[in-house]
């Protein structure tokens, strides 16, 4: 065979193979779709908008779909991700801009199988992977509160993402390698398992909690493994792991206070997760917030990892950390870490002191601290920020000292790694 007749077999082969691939990854992204009544309206039933407007907090909805001073739920709030920016929708009832012309088969379409309106492919920064477990009845009743809203003509900016990301065709393949339309379930029967409804499709706990590869999809078999949350850079702790946010340990009251106050004895929420309990959690129902401690409790926990030597500060600088804690911190958390009783955590012996990951501990440090006001905690006390008091090298003194005095044996955290969150946190 000649070299030509072998090239013209190879460029068929390729064109073969692509073809092969672009109606897999069509038939992929069909995969389970009926077609949608255009035509369908709200029920306007209020006890069907009363039960929505409870999944719209459980679901978070207005903290995302909201901007700073706008109005609730008509969009505009930038969402970073690693490949740019996407920007939350308009859920008001405007026909121009936001869900007027919507029927409840396309609102349940979008939220199902991830697919607008107009047919167009949502990108997964809209938490679909998650909300596609949300029944149809649950899916109905969202419709019906967000058709009740008054309508607000406000137009979403365009998404500002890099070349391929913004494009249809590499969203297609990204939902062709990562996303499953959720298949119908039976009605929860335990707490556990509507502990795990309201986690899994509401909640979307993993979009935070879950680690993901370079193209943004969840790494397989490390669901709820602790991760960095997308565009907060914040640690979202493993609630798979005692020594970060495993709760197999807690009792079911001591986790629902959690979830919806935001401080109990044994810890409190602050970063993105303060914003959640403010915005949601703090407005569960007591049977629903029981049912998310019981499937919390109930997640398998990982074997202790082998212990590995802390990597030890060196005298000079525990010196100096000593010194800083004492200026600084000793007078909330006292001498030896103990802190203060329903006012300022212990140190001593607290996991979000020594987990291994400290770039929480680094926030806190330089941006303050705040617990969410709650109806179970409506005035919370607070850590003033020390970003514009405290250099890098002394911030990472004082943690070193912190995570490596009265029994804890934490690595020690340097001033590079400080230097890094504050050049990536300029509020």
């Amino acid at each position: 065979m000649s070299m030509r007749r072998l090239a013209s077999a190879a460029v068929a082969l390729l064109l073969a193979l692509g073809l092969l691939a672009t109606v897999a990854i069509w038939v992929l992204n069909l995969r389970g779709e009926a077609p949608v009544d255009s035509t369908g309206k709200a029920s306007g039933d209020a006890q069907q908008i009363a039960r929505g407007a409870y999944l719209a907090r459980l679901g978070n909805c207005a903290a995302c779909h909201t901007r700073a001073g706008g109005a609730p739920y008509a969009g505009g709030r930038a969402i970073d991700t690693p490949f740019g920016a996407v920007y939350a929708s308009n859920l008001t009832p405007d026909v121009q801009t936001g869900l007027g012309g919507w029927s409840p088969d396309a609102f349940w379409r979008a939220l199902h199988h991830g697919r607008s309106a107009d047919g167009r492919l949502l990108y997964p920064a809209f938490p679909y992977p998650a909300y596609t477990h949300i029944t149809r009845a649950d899916a109905d009743a969202l419709f019906d509160y967000l058709q009740s809203l008054p309508a607000v003509r406000q137009t979403t900016p365009a998404p500002a993402l890099r070349f391929p990301y913004n494009t249809q065709a590499a969203l297609a393949v990204w939902r062709a390698l990562y996303f499953r339309p959720g298949r119908e379930r039976p009605a929860p029967e335990t707490p556990v398992q509507r502990g795990a409804y309201l986690a899994q499709a509401l909640g979307h706990c993993a979009a935070c909690h879950s680690p993901r590869d370079a193209l943004g999809g969840p790494l397989r078999g490390e669901a709820l493994g602790g991760a960095i949350v997308p565009g907060e850079y914040w640690w979202a702790p493993s609630l798979h792991s005692s020594a970060q946010a495993g709760m197999a340990n807690w009792s079911e009251q001591d986790i629902a206070t959690l979830l919806t106050s935001g401080t109990s004895a044994k810890a409190g929420v602050s970063g993105p997760m303060a914003e959640v309990v403010f915005h949601s959690l703090q407005h569960l129902r007591p049977e629903d917030a029981l049912a998310l401690a019981a499937w919390l409790r109930a997640l398998p926990q990982q074997p202790p990892r082998p212990e590995r030597t802390a990597s030890v500060a060196t005298a000079p600088v525990l010196e100096r950390g000593a010194q800083l804690y004492a200026n600084h911190c000793a007078e909330c958390h006292q001498d030896e870490g103990q802190g203060r009783s329903g006012a300022f955590p212990a140190l001593a012996g607290n996991r979000a002191v020594t987990m291994a990951e400290p770039l929480n501990l680094i926030q806190i440090t330089l941006h303050g601290g705040y617990l969410p006001a709650t109806a179970g905690n409506p005035r919370p006390y607070g850590m003033p920020p020390f970003r514009q008091t405290l250099a890098d090298g002394d911030i990472a003194a004082v943690l070193s000292y912190i995570r490596q005095a009265w029994g804890n044996q934490a690595g020690r955290v340097d001033a590079i790694a400080v230097h890094r969150v504050r050049e990536r946190t300029r509020y």
